[in-house]
């Protein structure tokens, strides 16, 4: 099974990770994680769609920095 690695090893290194980084970090590194794909993936449609004019770029821009200014807050304020 996967190469010679049976589930209990793979459950003594989940283990060992999780005592590592705690469940917390984990679990903003998979939301990190998520949201770096999903905006991957809107990069991806957003290309087909070219007809945006500038401010309509512009405002989506803006947007999305006010919502990374406010992510970028949180975390300072979690830790």
């Amino acid at each position: 099974m996967l190469g010679g690695i049976s589930i209990w090893q793979l459950v003594i290194v989940l283990i060992i990770v999780v005592l590592l980084f705690g469940t917390k970090k984990l679990k903003n590194l998979g939301k990190d994680l998520g949201g770096a794909v999903k905006g991957f993936k809107d990069e991806f449609k957003g290309e087909d769609n070219a007809s945006d004019t500038p401010e309509e770029s512009k405002k989506i821009t803006e947007q999305e920095s006010a919502k990374l200014k406010e992510t970028i807050t949180n975390k300072e304020k979690a830790e």
